[in-house]
């Protein structure tokens, strides 16, 4: 009977443990159940939109190059305009806006904070909050039943970014034995005039991976031409095929330094970018094959073919002048020895 009751005792305490432990069972899974559904989104995304191969980490040959992107540069105003959404066409930064205010908890992407040295840090830390964003930066906003946001498009401030930061990474894949150009990251600028009205203070916002944004910004459409209205490409098109044009301001490198702090004037700083081009140009050469070495070879073949054709010629020359000679000592009955000629083999 002891051991009947012990048994009883122990199966009523497991019940209700059991019991007890269901609705935290609970909570972690409605907890849970945001993040599945972003990544299911996020990958439904990826399979309806595909983009292109991601970097492989084991490159043998990489180098991080930093660009400032104009807006009023013809070659990127197709990601500024329209400043407002006109039906389903919206710029750059407007599309950017919406993904982040959704957060990557409700299918959207994360942005993160750009810190005071301007490298991009994409850590759980660095994660911005999008209130706290909303906040600090004055964008109205109005809340909806107390719990989500609601911002009119008027007021998302797509007019005052005016420029980007973009972090390039051009590498050697020898998997597949390509080179290429891979944008990594982007980080909008927003410029605001002070009170005065006379300079406009630049502010980066934040720091986004763009990986992350690609499946979305593959169906989103640009124009590219003013000529030609009808010329257009997606977004993700525009930054895969690099027809974007951005100075360099910064390279990765051992000290962490940018252009202006070894660069003392703006000619200098010319200068250094141009180098810095011509290095990524030289060695996207060097690859397959330099244009101007392979012509240089073809020359000194050329030359050592002429060189031949000339030996061989003075070579004829010679023979023929030793037959003539010959036959004319020979017709006239001298005793002198008969003169033979070897050719050379070249």
């Amino acid at each position: 009977m002891k051991m009947k009751r012990i048994l009883y005792i122990l199966f009523v305490a497991c019940l209700a443990q059991s019991v007890s432990a269901q609705p935290a069972v609970r909570r972690n899974a409605q907890q849970q159940q945001p993040r599945s559904n972003a990544d299911n989104m996020t990958t439904r995304a990826r399979i309806d939109f595909p983009t292109a191969a991601p970097m492989s980490e084991d490159v043998v040959w990489r180098r991080d190059i930093y660009r400032h992107l104009n807006l009023e540069d013809d070659a990127n105003a197709g990601l500024y305009y329209p400043v407002e959404p006109l039906g389903s066409q919206m710029n750059l930064f407007t599309y950017i806006f919406k993904q982040v205010m959704r957060g990557s908890r409700n299918g959207g992407i994360d942005a993160y904070e750009y810190r005071m040295d301007g490298n991009e840090v994409f850590t759980d830390s660095a994660r911005i909050k999008p209130l706290n964003f909303l906040d600090n930066y004055h964008i109205y906003y109005e809340r909806v039943n107390g719990r989500g946001i609601r911002i009119d498009n008027s007021d998302i401030p797509s007019r005052e970014v005016k420029g980007y930061y973009l972090k390039e990474s051009a590498y050697y894949d020898q998997g597949t034995s390509t080179f290429h150009r891979k944008v990594v990251a982007i980080c909008p600028i927003m410029t605001r005039e002070d009170d005065f009205g006379d300079v406009g203070t630049p502010y980066p916002l934040f720091w986004i991976r763009y990986d992350d944004i690609a499946p979305f910004l593959s169906k989103q459409m640009i124009m590219t031409s003013n000529l030609n209205n009808a010329a257009t490409m997606s977004i993700d098109d525009y930054f895969t095929r690099n027809m974007y044009k951005g100075k360099i301001y910064k390279t990765t490198n051992m000290l962490g330094r940018t252009l202006a702090q070894y660069c003392p004037t703006d000619s200098a700083m010319a200068r250094e970018q141009r180098r810095i081009e011509k290095e990524l140009q030289d060695f996207e050469k060097t690859i397959y094959g330099d244009p101007a070495l392979k012509d240089s070879l073809d020359s000194i073949a050329k030359v050592n073919v002429d060189g031949d054709k000339k030996v061989k010629t003075k070579a004829t020359r010679r023979s023929r002048n030793a037959v003539k000679t010959r036959r004319s000592q020979g017709s006239s009955g001298s005793s002198a020895p008969r003169v033979s000629v070897r050719r050379e083999r070249h």
